[in-house]
C-alpha cells in the first residue's frame, strides 16, 4: 500500500498551521523518516517550499489525487520526536505558529532561502533572448538589482505567459572539508621505493618515512605539513608517485575558548554545598521523576562547582546534561570551568559563534558525541537524548525569554523537556526571580541555600553616594569624590576595579542651547544617541546612523553641545582624571566582533588592565581575584522607567555587580552612586538583604495584582499609520472584554512608552488574570482575524508572561 506523509509546510500563516498531506514517490517509499525536511509543491502554481515530516501514514481514503514530494533535504531527521513535540506545545502556548517554532530549533545555517527564476516557457524574439535572458532558457529574478525597464520589459512576457516564475530552495547548511593524505602502500613497498631514491632527496626520503609512520591512517595535509616541515609540493610529488592519495576530509569547526583555566583541581566542598549536591544527585538518580532545585546562594558562594558536581552524576548515570547562561559574555569563562573538567564532551551553542561552529556542534550533540551543552536562551532547543539534568545559570535575567517570535521563556521549555525526560532542573541565582522565590515558598520548588562565600570572607561592604550632595559640592562630574579616590588607592596597591554604567555611547543626546533642538531618529521616536569613536548618531532601537552636526539643523546656531553620559564618554573622562590608568571599556559597541568578550576578559584577567568599565554584561559571572573595587556610575538607570519590574532589575544589578568584588582572599568594596538614596531597592541591595527585598516587593506586586499573584500578556498593535494601529488596538480591546472572564483585568489600549519605531507607531493592551478559561481559545479565534488583517499591513502579537512592557 502506498504511503503518505504529514507535512507541516514552510508558510507561516493560520491556515497551513497544520499538517498537509502528500504522496510519497516509489523512488523514496519506506525511506522518509519523521523528522525530516522535504521539498514539495504548494499552492496552484509552480511554487516549491520546504516542509517538516510530522506524520507517516498508509494511504487514506481520500479520493482526490494528492501532491508528491519533490525531493528529500535530509538523510536523517532533523528534529527528533521529542523537538517535534515540543514544537506542537510551543505554538500553542505562545501562540506562534508551528513551523516558525521548528525553525528555532534549527541552527541558522539549516533553514532555507527561496530563490525566484524565470523560465522561457514560449519563444521569444531574439531580442528578448539574447538582452533579458543571455541566450539561456532560465534567469535568477532578482528585481532589486535590475534596471526598471527591465522588470516592466520581463513583466510583460509574463503577462503574455512566454514565461515563468519557478522557486528553487538553497539550503545553507554546509559542512567543512579539509585535504587529507593517506598512505597507499605497504611499509616493505615504501621501502622497495627508498632503494630507487637519489642519495640527494631527502625530502622525498623523509616523506616515505612520514607515510610508513601513519599506515592505515588519514590525516589532513595541512597537520602532516607542520608534523614534517615539509613543502606542499613535495606531497604533490608523493600523489604523482602514488605513495598517497588525496582525498577531502571534513573537519569539525569546535569553538574555542582563549580564556585561562585554572580548574585543575576540583576544590573541596562546604558543608552548604553538599547539601545541595546530595539532594540534586538524588533527584537524578531518581528515575523518571521531574524535580525543580532552586538554589539560592550568595554571589561568591560556589554555585558553580554545585552544577559541575550534578553534571558529573548525571553522566555517571549515561544521561545529558544542558546548561544555560544569560549572556554571550558570561559563557567564554562558564564554558572553561565546564570544559576544563568534562574535556570533549561539551560542546557550546550561543549567537557569537559563527554559523559554521554552531552548526558543527549542533552535529556533534544530534549524533550523541557531545554530553554537555553550555549556551544561552537557544540552547534550550539543543537535540540532547535521554536528558537527565537541566540548569539554568542566573535564573532571573530578562535575557531567557525571546522578544520575537516565538515569545518562549527558557524557563518554560525547560520545565517541559524536564516533564518529557523525568529530567532534574536546578535554577541558580543569587537574586531569584520573585515568581521563582514565591514557587520555592510554597514548596513547588526544593528551595536549597548557600548563604555564605566559599571563602569565608564577608560579603562586601556597600557605600551609597547621594550625587545630589556631591554636585553641590564641586563642578558636574560622573565621579564623586569617594569613587575616585578609592580607584586611586586600588591602583596603587596593584589591585582591579570594575565600574558599570548600564547606557554605552558617549552621551545620550546633543541638545542646541540657542533654540533646544535635540537630535531626533526620523524612524523612532527617541533622540539620537551620540557615539565619538565612530564619529556618528545612532539609534539603539533601528539602528539608524548619520553624522554628528555642526551646525544646528533647526536655527543653524553653532552651540551644540553633550547631554548625558555614556560608557564612551565615562572612560574619556576617567582616562584625563587617571592619565595612568589601564583601562578596558566593554559594551556592546567594543565586543560586536567574534572573540571579543574573550580577548577583553582575558586581558582584564592577566592584569593588564587596572579598570573594567562596561554596562550590566560585566555585573554577573565573572570571578577575578583581584577585584577589590566595583563602583556603579549611576544606579538608578532602571528606576525611572515605566515598568513594575524596574524595582527588582534595579536590587538584582546592584547586588550581582557588587558580588564582583573580594572574591579571593582580598577584602572588596562596592561605592554605588544614586540620585534616589532612600529608595528601597537601593538601601536593601546596601545591605545584600535579599529577604526583606522580596517581602516588601511581593507586598507592592500583590497590591497591584501583579506576577507572581496574577499572570500577564501583552497585545502589541503595529502600523505605519497611527490612526490604523489605534483603531485595530481598540477593536481588539472591545472584542476581549466582550468575550474574557469578568475576573481578567485589561490594561489600555496605550501607545507604547517609545511610541513610534522603525517608522511604525506601537499601541498596547495587557491582561491581568489568575485563571481564565476562556483566554485561550478567544485569542486563538483572534488570531484567525490577525491573519486578514495583516495583509493591510497590522502587525499583531500576542506575548505571554513578557518581562516588560515599555
Amino acid at each position: 500500500m502506498a504511503e503518505i506523509a504529514q507535512v507541516i509546510v514552510d508558510v507561516p500563516t493560520m491556515q497551513t498551521n497544520r499538517p498537509y498531506t502528500y504522496q510519497v514517490p516509489a523512488q523514496f517509499d519506506r525511506q522518509i523518516q519523521v523528522g525530516m525536511r522535504v521539498i514539495i509543491p504548494f499552492g496552484n502554481g509552480s511554487r516549491q517550499v520546504q516542509g517538516f515530516v510530522v506524520g507517516l501514514d498508509e494511504q487514506t481514503e481520500f479520493d482526490g489525487e494528492l501532491k508528491s514530494i519533490i525531493s528529500i533535504m535530509d538523510l536523517n531527521p532533523v528534529l527528533n520526536q521529542e523537538l517535534l513535540a515540543m514544537s506542537q506545545w510551543l505554538a500553542d502556548s505562545c501562540y506562534a505558529f508551528r513551523i516558525s517554532c521548528m525553525h528555532t530549533m534549527l541552527p541558522n545555517v539549516m533553514k532555507t532561502k527561496t530563490q525566484r527564476y524565470l523560465q522561457i516557457i514560449d519563444e521569444l524574439s531574439e531580442t528578448d533572448l539574447f538582452e533579458l535572458f543571455h541566450g539561456q532558457d532560465e534567469i535568477l529574478f532578482d528585481p532589486e538589482n535590475m534596471p526598471a525597464e527591465t522588470v516592466s520589459r520581463l513583466l510583460k512576457l509574463k503577462r503574455q505567459h512566454q514565461i515563468e516564475v519557478t522557486y528553487a530552495l538553497t539550503d545553507q547548511a554546509k559542512a567543512k572539508f579539509v585535504t587529507s593524505i593517506k598512505p597507499t602502500m605497504s611499509f616493505e613497498r615504501y621501502e622497495e621505493e627508498r632503494s630507487l631514491l637519489r642519495a640527494s632527496a631527502k625530502a622525498q626520503n623523509k616523506l616515505l618515512s612520514f607515510l610508513q609512520s601513519i599506515l592505515g591512517k588519514e590525516m589532513s595535509l595541512s597537520e602532516a605539513k607542520e608534523i614534517t616541515g615539509l613543502a606542499n609540493s613535495i606531497f604533490t610529488t608523493g600523489e604523482k608517485k602514488q605513495w598517497l592519495e588525496k582525498d577531502q576530509l571534513e573537519v569539525l569547526r569546535t569553538p574555542q575558548t582563549t580564556l585561562n583555566s585554572d580548574n585543575k583541581v576540583i576544590p573541596e566542598l562546604t558543608a552548604d554545598q553538599k547539601v545541595a549536591v546530595d539532594a540534586i544527585c538524588e533527584s537524578i538518580n531518581q528515575e523518571k521523576t521531574a524535580e525543580t532545585f532552586l538554589l539560592q546562594g550568595v554571589t561568591g558562594s560556589g554555585k558553580t562547582e554545585v552544577y559541575l558536581r550534578a553534571i558529573e552524576e548525571t553522566l555517571s548515570e549515561d544521561k545529558t546534561a544542558l546548561m544555560l547562561v544569560p549572556e554571550i559574555s558570561l559563557t567564554p569563562q562558564m564554558v572553561t570551568r565546564v570544559k576544563g573538567r568534562f574535556g570533549e564532551l561539551v560542546a557550546v551553542l550561543h549567537s557569537g559563534l559563527s554559523n559554521g561552529e554552531r552548526y558543527d556542534e549542533w552535529r556533534r550533540i544530534e549524533r550523541g558525541e557531545a554530553k554537555v551543552v553550555v549556551g544561552a536562551r537557544s540552547a534550550i532547543f539543543a537535540p540532547l537524548q535521554s536528558i537527565g539534568l537541566i540548569i539554568m545559570d542566573e535564573e532571573h535575567e530578562t535575557s531567557y525569554k525571546q522578544d520575537e517570535t516565538p515569545r518562549y521563556h527558557a524557563r518554560n521549555v525547560a520545565k517541559w523537556r524536564s516533564e518529557y525526560y523525568g529530567a532534574t532542573i536546578v535554577l541558580g541565582s543569587a537574586t531569584p526571580s520573585l515568581e521563582s522565590r514565591a514557587r520555592a515558598q510554597k514548596g513547588v520548588y526544593h528551595h536549597l541555600l548557600l548563604p555564605e562565600r566559599i571563602n569565608q570572607q564577608p560579603l562586601p561592604a556597600v557605600q551609597v553616594i547621594d550625587m545630589r550632595q556631591e554636585l553641590r559640592k564641586h563642578a558636574e562630574s560622573n565621579f564623586s569624590t569617594a569613587l575616585l579616590d578609592a580607584v586611586k588607592d586600588r591602583i596603587s596597591r596593584g589591585e582591579q576595579s570594575i565600574l558599570m554604567l548600564n547606557r554605552r555611547g558617549y552621551s545620550s543626546f546633543i541638545m542646541c542651547r540657542d533654540c533646544g533642538f535635540v537630535m531626533q531618529c526620523p524612524n523612532c521616536d527617541i533622540s539620537l544617541t551620540l557615539h565619538m569613536d565612530t564619529h556618528t548618531m545612532k539609534c539603539h532601537y533601528c539602528g539608524h546612523e548619520e553624522g554628528i552636526p555642526k551646525i544646528c539643523p533647526n536655527c543653524q546656531g553653532h552651540k551644540i553641545r553633550y547631554y548625558g553620559t555614556g560608557t564612551q564618554k565615562v572612560q574619556e573622562e576617567l582616562q584625563s582624571l587617571i592619565p595612568d590608568a589601564k583601562i578596558l571599556r566593554m559594551d556592546v559597541d567594543t565586543t560586536r566582533r567574534k572573540g571579543a568578550h574573550e580577548k577583553l576578559l582575558n586581558a582584564f584577567g592577566n592584569q593588564e588592565a587596572d579598570i573594567l568599565l562596561g554596562t550590566q554584561m560585566i555585573a554577573k559571572g565573572l570571578d577575578f581575584p583581584n577585584v577589590t573595587l566595583v563602583g556603579v556610575i549611576n544606579a538608578d538607570t532602571a528606576l525611572g522607567l515605566p515598568d513594575f519590574r524596574s524595582s527588582e532589575r534595579t536590587f538584582q544589578l546592584l547586588t550581582q555587580v557588587s558580588g564582583r568584588a573580594g572574591r579571593a582572599d582580598k577584602a572588596g568594596a562596592v561605592i554605588v552612586q544614586t540620585f534616589n538614596p532612600d529608595h528601597y531597592a537601593i538601601k536593601l541591595a546596601q545591605h545584600h538583604d535579599y529577604e526583606r527585598f522580596f517581602q516588601t516587593e511581593m507586598n507592592i506586586r500583590h497590591r497591584g495584582k501583579y506576577p507572581p499573584y496574577f499572570y500577564t500578556l501583552q497585545i502589541s498593535v503595529s502600523h505605519e499609520e497611527e490612526v490604523q494601529a489605534a483603531k485595530s488596538i481598540m477593536e481588539i480591546a472591545q472584542f476581549l472584554k466582550a468575550n474574557l472572564a469578568a475576573t481578567s483585568i485589561i490594561l489600555g489600549p496605550t501607545p507604547k512608552s517609545i511610541a513610534r519605531m522603525n517608522r511604525k507607531y506601537y499601541y498596547q493592551l495587557v491582561i491581568k488574570y489568575k485563571q481564565d478559561n476562556q483566554l485561550h481559545s478567544t485569542l486563538t479565534q483572534m488570531m484567525d482575524q490577525i491573519q486578514k488583517q495583516s495583509r493591510q499591513g497590522i502587525q499583531i502579537s500576542i506575548d505571554p508572561e513578557p518581562q516588560h512592557f515599555i
